[in-house]
């Protein structure tokens, strides 16, 4: 595995893989990589002939009393776990790479970023966006990958894909859960062990809004309430937000018909955790 950390070394790797008519994937990540990270790795493993893995924790998507200073970092373990996966470049360019002195454009989707995540966490999909542009631009992939868990936040990626005319395929998998429930997270190492067994309600949550809907209940604000009392059984849980919505616009859905998108985000001790499961209540 190459490891590269300058623009110029990047450009000339991908130009170099590009002149062997290469399909290049990327898997954009913050680090701490987990068994949902690994997924994409080794789908983009299967599909590409190089393939780029980002580490960069982006400080443009943290808010000002957010975990910027503390998001967990594992970078030799990162390593490790890459190189025994068979990716072929680590990506790993300094903040003053990405954001040079006197930086000063950004990128921003509007309507879908108003709501979920988007309400609670302003400038957070601003930075979501620029960053993954300007990644876009250096690594020029044909292929990037993204978990599900960060359902809005793939959907802005679509968005500025769709709307920029980019010419990358975005390729998304389904979330990966560890066996009590809980969706893998790097956030997940924040969790005591008495807070683990609250995230995992979280799921559990989800999973029996779901039943009441495919069983026929219809009204958005009974299947929230079910899911409020299941929550806040838990010690240390603090509901953000808990929606029933469409999941393309992310407007919240009173009378429930045809897919529709669960979505949560709760703070379990230090960790803010989301999670959603999608429902056809037709």
């Amino acid at each position: 595995m190459e490891e590269i950390s300058t623009l110029p070394e990047m450009k000339e790797k991908v130009g170099e893989a590009r002149r062997k008519g290469h399909i290049i994937g990327l898997v954009p990540t913050m680090g701490c990589l987990h068994a949902g990270h690994m997924s994409l790795v080794d789908r983009a493993r299967k599909e590409c002939g190089l393939t780029v893995v980002s580490i960069f924790i982006n400080p443009s998507q943290f808010g000002p009393n957010e975990d910027l200073a503390s998001y967990p970092v594992r970078l030799d373990e990162d390593r490790a776990r890459l190189r025994s996966s068979g990716v072929d470049v680590l990506f790993l360019p300094t903040r003053e790479t990405i954001y040079p002195h006197g930086y000063r454009t950004y990128v921003e989707v509007e309507e879908i970023t108003r709501h979920l995540c988007g309400k609670s966490r302003p400038g957070f999909f601003r930075g979501v966006a620029t960053v993954v542009l300007k990644l876009f631009n250096i690594v020029k992939p044909d292929r990037a990958y993204f978990g599900e868990k960060d359902w809005q936040q793939l959907a802005v990626v679509e968005s500025l894909v769709r709307d920029l005319n980019l010419d990358v395929t975005l390729v998304r998998l389904p979330i990966v859960r560890d066996p009590d429930g809980v969706a893998v997270s790097s956030r997940n190492l924040y969790l005591s062990p008495a807070e683990r067994v609250s995230a995992a309600a979280l799921s559990g949550a989800l999973q029996s809004a779901r039943k009441k809907i495919l069983e026929g209940e219809r009204s958005g604000e009974k299947i929230r309430q079910h899911m409020r009392e299941l929550i806040q059984k838990q010690n240390g849980a603090e509901i953000d937000y808990i929606s029933l919505c469409d999941p393309e616009t992310f407007q919240d859905r009173e009378e429930l018909r045809g897919r529709t998108l669960i979505a949560l985000a709760v703070k379990v001790g230090q960790a803010r955790l989301i999670d959603n499961c999608l429902v056809d209540a037709s």
